[in-house]
């Protein structure tokens, strides 16, 4: 039968199971949204393309399906920049359809013409030019499958309007039929075993997780690993969750503002066994210092994560869920050999304990009350990009992979908010939480009004400390005190909140947050509790920038 390229389109976003998408409609993307219309999709409008690249990607990390946005030419592509940026970074699976101008006037610098295939090619796995309507369908199966194997990431089709408006002989039987995705590599068996031959000589080994083990949905691998070896197990920013966070081998996060336990054991481990982990900065500090002295096992689905900031003795590509299987099954370990260095650890967590000793209503306090809070819920964490995100990494208790979202590699302020609405509107049977900092929150708070259009429950804690925090505090340490614009003028968040018709909760001590948080919880409409806070607060434990990741900052 005859059929449009936009109704293509839809019929195939169908026929892979979509059932939510976030876009906003303009000139070129108008025969889309036509076939929108009357189809069973349920569709979201943020306030800005951003907003929807961002929850799209929200919705994708907390339901680990494909989130998938949609935009019009020029500049309402180009917005989805961002969102794609810090999808790419995190490897998160997210397709997004943008309109272009006809065909016959490509190159032609016509109205809203722009080149996004071009623009985003450093910030998309792959992206596709969809010249043919003949090739529409086929375009969009390879673009989901092209998102969710091996290392996952964002794909970005470029459509023609007059391709949204052509017809076609259309088979949708045909059409459906799902693109084959290649399957992950069988890790190298020798590796493998060689791997195995080391650990079990190890006297100070350590396990480092990574967001590429919910990637893999290779947590329960990891765990089973952990226990086998007895080895104490730290976690990247990425991959907080995929261990629950009362695992007696958890010592929490690593990294420049990571916990000082978890960060010696790094330090004086002699072998370490990272998982789905690319070495960022953040996470090594020095790197020449980082792995001296150590056996590096590096496990990823990406080869080219190989070599690219530590040098590793042993690298292992393909599926984590084999490899890790296969490396455990191979293991002959006497845990009697890892007494004294679980004893050295055990010194240090009582020397170093993870708690905030002062008085009054503090970040690391509200972060530990809410996790006692929820601890019979089912809770989905997000958080924006700043000292919030580190409070929450550092004193969250995050159980499930999926029920942690914040922005890692690209680190992008503004991503928490509709994060948090994709993240709601994928899972309506968890409570969201997002925890936001008043600068991040001003970037993409009109959000707020979607999320109150489309009447998602989410709770936001807006920690309010009236300045950009992580770059106050940066300026506080090593710019003396030079607060160069980052002291902000006074906002009406409440009268905000209200005005796009949100319930606003004020909490300036322990009690007042208590109950504002349980009427929260309980709450069915978004509550926003705007908490204030001291504007000289800063994030502790922090490693000096640059230096080994033991230390740390008086």
């Amino acid at each position: 039968m005859r059929t449009t390229g936009s109704k293509i389109i839809v019929d195939s976003l169908l026929s892979l199971g979509v059932d939510t998408v976030f876009g906003y409609p303009g000139g070129a993307i108008m025969p889309l949204y036509d076939a929108l219309y009357d189809a069973p999709l349920r569709h979201i409008l943020p306030v800005h393309e951003q907003g929807a690249a961002h929850a799209a990607d929200g919705y994708a990390r907390a339901t680990g399906r494909v989130g998938v946005c949609i935009a019009t030419s020029g500049p309402g592509a180009t917005n989805l920049v961002t969102g794609l940026a810090t999808a790419f970074m995190d490897s998160s699976p997210v397709v997004a359809i943008t309109g272009q101008v006809a065909t016959s006037l490509l190159g032609r610098d016509a109205f809203q013409e722009i080149d996004i295939t071009g623009i985003t090619m450093p910030v998309t796995k792959h992206n596709f030019l969809v010249r043919d309507i003949n090739m529409l369908a086929e375009t969009i199966q390879q673009a989901f499958a092209i998102a969710v194997s091996g290392r996952p990431g964002p794909v970005l089709v470029d459509v023609p309007r007059d391709i949204l408006l052509g017809s076609t002989d259309y088979c949708p039987e045909i059409a459906a039929a799902p693109w084959p995705a290649p399957a992950p590599a069988s890790p190298p068996a020798e590796q493998v075993q060689a791997a195995g031959r080391i650990l079990a000589a190890a006297r100070q080994p350590v396990l480092i997780i990574g967001g590429g083990v919910k990637a893999a949905q290779a947590e329960q691998q990891v765990l089973q690993l952990a226990d086998c070896c007895g080895m104490p197990v730290v976690s990247t920013l990425m991959g907080l969750g995929v261990i629950p966070s009362g695992h007696p081998r958890l010592l929490g996060l690593t990294g420049m503002h990571g916990h000082k336990t978890a960060n010696l054991a790094v330090t004086h481990a002699d072998v370490i066994v990272a998982v789905g982990t690319r070495f960022s900065d953040r996470v090594t500090g020095d790197p020449k210092q980082y792995a001296t002295g150590k056996t590096v096992i590096h496990f990823d689905i990406d080869m080219a994560e190989f070599d690219k900031n530590i040098t590793a003795d042993i690298t292992i590509a393909g599926d984590l869920r084999q490899a890790l299987t296969q490396l455990a099954a191979c293991l002959t370990i006497n845990k009697r050999q890892l007494v004294a260095w679980q004893q050295q650890i055990y010194t240090w967590q009582q020397q170093f304990p993870q708690l905030d000793d002062c008085q009054g209503l503090t970040p690391p306090w509200i972060m530990r009350h809410m996790s006692e809070t929820t601890a019979k819920l089912a809770v989905a964490w997000v958080t924006d990009v700043g000292q919030n995100q580190m409070w929450a990494a550092q004193h969250l208790k995050i159980d499930g992979a999926r029920n942690w979202v914040t922005s890692g590699g690209l680190g992008t302020m503004g991503f928490g908010l509709p994060a948090a609405m994709g993240a709601q509107a994928g899972c309506p049977d968890k409570k969201v939480v997002l925890i936001a900092g008043d600068g991040a929150f001003k970037m993409t708070g009109m959000e707020l009004y979607t999320v109150v259009n489309q009447q998602l429950p989410l709770t936001c804690v807006l920690l309010n400390n009236r300045s950009l925090g992580m770059v106050r505090q940066w300026q506080q340490l090593f710019f003396d005190k030079r607060y160069s614009s980052t002291l902000l003028p006074e906002f009406d968040f409440a009268g905000f909140v209200r005005a796009c018709g949100a319930v606003a909760l004020a909490a300036s001590t322990r009690e007042q947050f208590r109950a504002a948080f349980k009427q929260a919880l309980a709450s069915a409409v978004p509550t926003v509790i705007l908490v204030d806070i001291e504007t000289d607060l800063i994030v502790k434990p922090m490693v000096y920038p640059g230096q080994p990741i033991d230390r740390f900052i008086d």
